[in-house]
């Protein structure tokens, strides 16, 4: 394992996951939100997105979390590993309310205040029915690429407990 994309639902706890992981292999941590967005939620152009995308994942060793399907086909030939985690809609809803409301993201990039779009909310309702099986599939296609789901925070512990 040393590169690995962290991907799953808004909520999930993708970087809180990629943080830990990254302390016990000591591999480099990359939001991928930090990386996208700009001061005011400003995303750059597609060909300066794809860019910095090859750039990020052109690394010996990595944990890069996020999903951003425009480039994660490429980021999953480029893992060795890719961890889905996952849980229920409720949960991951009412974890992006909380972390905008009391503005607790630090994988975001800065210039970026927390806002409650709904179109998100929506976005996040829905990605387990309409993003989850096009992602995983798309991971399990991958003959170089090892699949683990982590559908618990049990099962989030026990592989954190193994690796270190």
């Amino acid at each position: 394992m040393n590169r690995i994309a962290v991907m799953g639902p808004p909520g999930a706890g993708k970087s809180t996951f990629s943080r830990r992981l990254g302390e016990r292999t000591e591999l480099p941590v990359i939001h991928l939100d930090a990386h996208y967005w700009g001061p005011n939620w400003e995303g750059p152009p597609t060909d300066e997105w794809r860019q910095t995308h090859r750039e990020l994942i052109g690394g010996d060793a990595w944990i890069i979390d996020g999903n951003y399907g425009s480039t994660a086909a490429e980021r999953l030939d480029a893992a060795d590993t890719v961890i889905f985690l996952e849980s229920s809609r409720y949960v991951c809803l009412f974890r992006v309310l909380k972390r905008r409301l009391l503005r607790d993201n630090p994988a975001m990039a800065e210039g970026c205040s927390p806002k409650v779009e709904p179109s998100f909310l929506l976005y996040t309702w829905r990605f387990n029915t309409e993003k989850r099986p096009s992602l995983k599939e798309m991971a399990r296609t991958r003959e170089a690429t090892e699949l683990i789901t982590l559908r618990s925070s049990q099962d989030r512990e026990g592989l954190l407990t193994r690796l270190g």
